[in-house]
């Protein structure tokens, strides 16, 4: 007999959420095979088997909350499995068990036979209705998250995939193109925590959704920096003018030297690093009694992804010409997307860039990434007449920009500092080059 234990995930994570079982009891489970989903607070993980046997024995369900080193699910041993019962599908169709793609730090899609186990074995006729069972259906982990979510039948989502995979991206459309999903069970039961009122159970236009735990953490770090920080917000507006020129004079050689395109935040993120370099304290974080100021620059740039928003962490953007930058962005931002975010990818920045102006933002006050002490904001760029001198007036593209800021060690002469070399550097795009 063996145990499936909650592994180590990170320094900062202790337990997690089962997401999703991607093995069943009764089924043949080899060494190094994804068995359980779990959801944590940062990414999805899919938790392997270290030993092979049948899987006798769930000791969480899905949903549950579960520690680092908790048992949860046993092993028996597997010696009355045939040999046969082990093996592969032949060649000419995939692996039962085989997981193709990633998500968060693992997280990917099983792929079951029908008719079949997951050792290859022929199911036993009085189990052939299983076929029809959405478990049976090839589905990524995050698609059958959002279909129990929602309370959507796969066996009723069209798949867009040649190979009739559901994904995340078909739920959300069957969704939104009229399909009649019926109200899971957790939706329609109120939990005994927080019960619902009669007139909301009778009101069909209300719809209770669970937060996921990505969430959760999200709405908790918020509410406990606001509520430990001393965080204040100063602002200033760039002139837009001289990047766009040089971005559009420059685009095309750049894109075929290096087979990216050059954005706005390549921009930004060095002339973070210059006013960082004036502005250390910027750059620091509060231990108790002490500051600890850092001597590197790993920026997070703030991505919003459908979990809820990620800071994926640029590593010493310093040391990174423009190319490298924009390409980490490229990739970052695509691992949002795709949920194939891993914990390294998250963690350790020393500041945070976020532009609100992707969804159209004119002016916001971010909020910090603790324990981070500094976070700057991105805006819309709009065409706003600028005086030129006493007699002229232009329209210029211009951009407002944020600073949110912990006043516990950094004071308003660091803040505006800061913000008056982001634009300079900006409105002076060539002098970046200098920049170490």
């Amino acid at each position: 007999m063996a145990e499936i234990k909650v592994p180590e995930l990170a320094e900062t994570i202790t337990e997690g959420t089962v997401a999703q079982w991607l093995k069943k009891p009764g089924d043949f489970v080899q060494k190094g095979e994804y068995v359980v989903e779990l959801e944590t607070d940062k990414v999805n993980v899919e938790i392997i088997s270290e030993q092979e046997g049948v899987l006798s024995e769930l000791k969480a369900q899905e949903g549950d909350t579960v520690k680092v080193g908790e048992v949860i699910a046993v092993l028996t041993n597997a010696d009355n499995v045939p040999e046969n019962g082990r093996e592969l599908e032949s060649v000419d169709e995939p692996p039962a068990s085989g997981n193709q793609e990633q998500a968060g730090a693992v997280s990917g899609e099983q792929r079951e036979l029908p008719g079949r186990d997951a050792t290859g074995l022929q199911e036993p006729e009085a189990d052939a209705s299983k076929g029809k069972d959405s478990d049976w259906i090839i589905a990524s982990p995050a698609a059958r998250k959002l279909a129990r979510e929602k309370g959507i039948d796969l066996n009723s989502v069209p798949a867009a995939d040649p190979l009739g995979r559901i994904r995340r991206q078909d739920v959300s459309a069957y969704e939104v193109t009229g399909g009649q999903p019926q109200a899971s069970a957790s939706a329609a039961a109120p939990s005994p925590k927080s019960p619902a009122s009669a007139a909301e159970q009778s009101d069909k236009r209300v719809e209770r959704i669970r937060m996921s735990r990505r969430r959760q953490t999200i709405a908790n770090r918020l509410v406990e920096v606001q509520q430990t920080a001393a965080m204040l917000t100063t602002f200033n507006e760039v002139d837009m003018s001289a990047v766009m020129q040089l971005r559009k004079k420059w685009k095309d050689k750049f894109y075929e030297d290096n087979e990216v395109r050059l954005g706005f935040m390549s921009f930004f993120a060095k002339a973070v690093v210059a006013a960082l370099k004036k502005t250390p304290l910027l750059n620091a974080e509060i231990q108790g009694d002490e500051i600890l100021l850092k001597k590197y620059y790993d920026i997070g740039v703030a991505v919003a992804a459908d979990e809820g928003l990620v800071v994926p962490v640029i590593r010493d953007a310093d040391r990174k010409n423009f190319a490298e930058i924009e390409r980490d962005i490229m990739e970052l931002a695509e691992k949002a997307r795709t949920n194939k975010l891993s914990l390294k990818d998250l963690q350790g920045g020393t500041f945070t860039i976020t532009n609100g102006g992707v969804f159209g933002s004119l002016l916001s006050t971010p909020i910090l990434n603790g324990p981070q002490v500094g976070i700057l904001g991105m805006h819309s760029i709009q065409l706003r007449p600028v005086a030129i001198d006493k007699d002229r007036m232009e329209n210029r593209p211009m951009m407002y920009i944020a600073l949110s800021y912990d006043h516990r060690i950094v004071d308003g002469k660091e803040a505006v500092t800061f913000l008056k070399r982001i634009k300079e550097l900006i409105e002076d795009p060539e002098s970046l080059l200098l920049q170490g």
